[in-house]
């Protein structure tokens, strides 16, 4: 059995989180919680149930809301090559969305994700260079524009810049997984368009037990 706890600390608002996850043969059961499950007292707000088997299928119910979401899995070849397909669907806002990623070598992956009946489609080619710098770029046809995405490995550390052209948005990212210390993650965002240009800052952590 594992526990993961989570917290993230914002400019406007803290938020914490725990899930407990059950190995049952290759499938996990998973109970995710957030800070609304116990503030006033425990109760269900904020309290997901999820059945899981890796690389095949996730069924999550989120409790208060009585919505279901599944999400199915599968990697086909290609002229020797993997194509990964994901398929998910939400019964409450009754939204579809398929996704498929075509590898065609370890630096080279082309991917594009589409939401059933709009016109929310998205391409994305993403280069692994030197195996520890990734450039990506992603063309959003609902939005009619480009975002980029370039970010390196350094050791432990991963440090990411991400630029969407629609809005103007730049995030900085730092993230660490350690073993020891737990996963970190720190985040500004801006507005390039904005006089003002005061980023908001986010801190997320989180630390996994083994029970």
């Amino acid at each position: 059995m594992k526990a993961s706890l989570k917290g993230r600390y914002a400019n406007e608002k803290n938020t914490a989180g725990a899930t407990l996850v059950i190995n049952a043969g290759d499938v996990k059961l998973r109970a995710s919680m957030s800070d609304a499950t116990f503030v006033d007292g425990p109760s269900l707000n904020g309290l997901t149930l999820a059945v899981e088997k890796p690389g095949f299928f996730i069924v999550d119910y989120d409790v208060p809301k009585k919505d279901f979401r599944f999400q199915f899995m599968n990697t086909v070849r290609v002229a020797e090559m993997p194509l990964k397909l994901t398929y998910s669907h939400s019964r409450g806002d009754n939204r579809t969305a398929v996704e498929g990623a075509f590898m065609f070598d370890s630096a080279n992956t082309v991917s594009a994700n589409y939401l059933l009946g709009t016109r929310n489609c998205k391409l994305k080619y993403s280069y692994v260079h030197g195996g520890d710098t990734t450039f990506e770029q992603c063309y959003d046809w609902g939005k009619m524009a480009w975002d980029f995405a370039i970010s390196r490995r350094v050791y432990d550390d991963v440090f990411k810049a991400t630029y969407q052209t629609s809005n103007s948005d730049l995030a900085l990212e730092w993230s660490r997984n350690s073993k020891f210390n737990g996963t970190f993650k720190i985040s500004a965002y801006m507005n390039l368009a904005e006089e003002s240009k005061n980023p908001k800052i986010i801190a997320e952590s989180s630390w996994d037990l083994e029970i």
